[in-house]
């Protein structure tokens, strides 16, 4: 069982906080699948001190979550400080992801997200802020990286060192580099590589597609939980199969498409609940593609479901598909959403000669998000 503070995360499993996607009507989705974390998508710490309307907005939390999680990013330690003061204050966050693995090309070429582990002394200096504004709540902080820039500049390590130090009560790793962006093979070895490196539990991220790959993740590395992205997209049920896997229970039978279309409808039901009929139909055409890949519903009948504004639109067109087709297998194990290929990351002049260095562009704080 995974201990966050004095939350018990069971199983120990994470939702991966995704911006677009992790609202709180997704989160409930997946809570209500068996989900032992989930985090609400990521907040800008500036916008937040500054009261800005929208990140505000998306500050919403079912009363069932027993758990309030946010993923904070920001490039300040000072406002990071504060922000983290009004989560816990104002919100009622009981525990704050910091997001240092961002590899959007707007963001690492003004020195923030992935890169930004770079320069140690910043880092630590963002990490012993942040904690230091959450103790008083009793609140953990953790923070999620990646293997580093590129091959040639690997921060990792040196990362969950900082956050072991600053008293962070977790580090999550995607085991990909900025420059491999979301393409190729997760490098698990690298995840074994920060277990043996530090003392605070390790939390796996990178091609968890299906359950069973949990569970290997977390024998073959030593993690001590796994956080879960792209792998969940138009599939929230991966999260029942997950805690079917971690009580050692028989996996449960794949979902009709009929049983998807049940679930796309409840999705939707959360979404209009959250944000009204109009935006909650339009917030979840993004879901639809993911929801069918794989299924034999036509292009014209994915192209309306696309353009769907309505819960009685929605209704009409779910009747239209067959509730008895068989999930397809051949998309089981394979990669969901954006992979990318892998690129040159963008960094600011200068931005590899000191890494002792503290002076970082604030226009590094942008709305970009993921990792």
């Amino acid at each position: 069982m995974l201990k966050l503070g004095p939350h018990l995360v069971d199983p120990p499993v994470v939702l991966a906080p995704m911006a677009g996607v992790t609202n709180v009507a997704y989160r409930t989705l997946c809570r209500e699948q068996g989900a032992g974390l989930y985090v609400c998508e990521m907040i800008t710490s500036r916008g937040l001190v500054e009261r800005d309307a929208t990140t505000q907005s998306m500050l919403r939390f079912d009363p069932a979550e027993t758990v309030r999680s946010v993923q904070l990013y920001g490039v300040d330690p000072a406002v990071m400080a504060e922000a983290t003061r009004i989560l816990c204050g104002d919100y009622g966050v009981q525990h704050v992801d910091l997001n240092f693995g961002c590899p959007v090309p707007k963001v690492t070429r003004k020195g923030g997200g992935a890169v930004l582990p770079w320069r140690r002394r910043l880092l630590g200096a963002i990490l012993q802020r942040t904690v230091a504004a959450a103790a008083p709540y009793q609140v953990p902080v953790t923070m999620k990286t990646r293997k580093g820039i590129d091959d040639d500049h690997l921060t990792y390590l040196d990362a969950g060192g900082i956050a072991q130090d600053a008293g962070c009560a977790a580090i999550g790793l995607h085991a990909r580099t900025a420059a491999d962006y979301y393409s190729g093979t997760a490098d698990w070895a690298a995840i074994a590589a920060l277990v043996g490196h530090v003392d605070i539990p390790v939390l796996g991220n990178g091609d968890v597609w299906e359950a069973p790959d949990a569970l290997r993740m977390m024998a073959e590395t030593g993690c001590e939980g796994v956080v879960i992205g792209r792998g969940c997209l138009g599939r929230p049920w991966l999260f029942r199969d997950l805690a079917a896997a971690f009580d050692g229970r028989p996996p449960p039978p794949l979902p009709t498409l009929g049983e998807v279309a049940a679930m796309m409808r409840r999705h939707a039901e959360l979404l209009v609940e959250a944000m009204g009929e109009e935006r909650g139909c339009k917030e979840l055409r993004k879901h639809i593609a993911w929801y069918l890949k794989g299924f034999r519903a036509g292009g014209e009948l994915r192209q309306s479901l696309g353009l769907v504004d309505s819960l009685a639109a929605l209704d009409q067109l779910l009747q239209r598909l067959d509730p008895d087709e068989p999930y397809p297998d051949a998309v089981l194990g394979l990669p969901r959403g954006r992979q990318g290929s892998p690129r040159r990351v963008s960094v600011p002049e200068g931005w590899l000669a000191d890494r002792d260095a503290m002076a970082i562009d604030p226009a590094a704080e942008s709305d970009a998000s993921g990792g």
